[in-house]
């Protein structure tokens, strides 16, 4: 299954805190040239622990109103959609993630905190079971450096290799492929296996400057300590079984530790990259 070529950006805002994700999802939205959709999910039990059971909602429509108007800012010819749904967060996020191009979300503070993360975080929960790719945002800005995206040459690293070489033509940025080799893998081999997985890439993108490397070591630290000095990394959900509703132990050390923001890489991730408007963007950031 693929999502249609009319398919949004799905951004989740919870609060005013989320705008800064609203900023990165409305430059995706762009970039790919399809409609930002911004969602709000709406709890009446909550509303009526509130001091009067209309501010909630009122709170919530202001919400909705400032994000349309932000993304029209960022993105001035940018088709936009508001909406607030009446039901909990992650059930409603994962349904409508089925028919979305990309979902984004923010990290709930994971990134930095030092601490044991919830296994029913948002994000993390999402970026399990959703039904597209996942592009989950920092509180901090990453820098201005290369895309980075890890690959170990199974068919799912192979989509995300196929998205970083869009997000790094979109940014006119470098793209950096990190593979890690297991201990009982040739240095050689796996060298020319991954040479030959981005000349795949290089042939039809070559407005793409590549940088590839191959490391020895823990394949999640390596990815996390690379994506330092990244704008965005990008890694498939899980390397050997990607339709799984599971998340890959490297994907869950890059969604947990990595400073920059990351896309995981799922679900409909089959489904045409680039809209008929979509365009490179010299000032876009991740």
């Amino acid at each position: 299954m693929a999502a249609s070529t009319d398919a949004a950006v799905l951004v989740a805002l919870g609060s005013d805190g989320d705008l800064t994700v609203l900023r990165l999802a409305a430059q995706e939205a762009a970039g790919h040239g399809r409609p930002l959709h911004v969602l709000h999910t709406f709890d009446w039990h909550a509303a009526f622990t509130a001091e009067t059971v209309a501010a909630p909602r009122d709170q919530a429509e202001n919400l909705i109103t400032r994000a349309a108007q932000l993304a029209h800012e960022i993105e001035s010819g940018l088709t936009i959609r508001g909406e607030i749904v009446e039901s909990a967060t992650l059930p409603t996020l994962i349904r409508r993630s089925e028919t979305a191009f990309l979902l984004a979300v923010g990290d709930s503070g994971m990134a930095g905190s030092g601490e044991c993360v919830p296994a029913e975080t948002i994000a993390v929960q999402l970026a399990g079971r959703a039904g597209c790719p996942l592009l989950v945002v920092r509180r901090e800005p990453p820098p201005s450096g290369p895309v980075l995206v890890g690959v170990d040459c199974s068919p799912s690293s192979e989509l995300a290799l196929e998205w970083a070489f869009e997000c790094a033509a979109r940014r006119c940025a470098p793209l950096l492929a990190l593979r890690v080799a297991e201990p009982d893998e040739d240095t050689d081999v796996v060298t020319d296996q991954l040479a030959e997985m981005l000349a795949r890439h290089t042939a039809r993108r070559t407005d793409v400057p590549t940088e590839r490397r191959v490391l020895r070591g823990d394949p999640g630290e390596m990815l996390v300590d690379a994506s330092r000095s990244a704008q965005v990394a990008l890694v498939a959900a899980r390397g050997d079984e990607p339709g799984r509703g599971m998340l890959g132990s490297v994907a869950q050390s890059m969604l947990y530790h990595s400073p920059a923001p990351v896309i995981v890489v799922r679900g409909l991730a089959e489904a045409p990259l680039t809209g008929p408007d979509a365009r490179p963007r010299r000032d876009q950031r991740p």
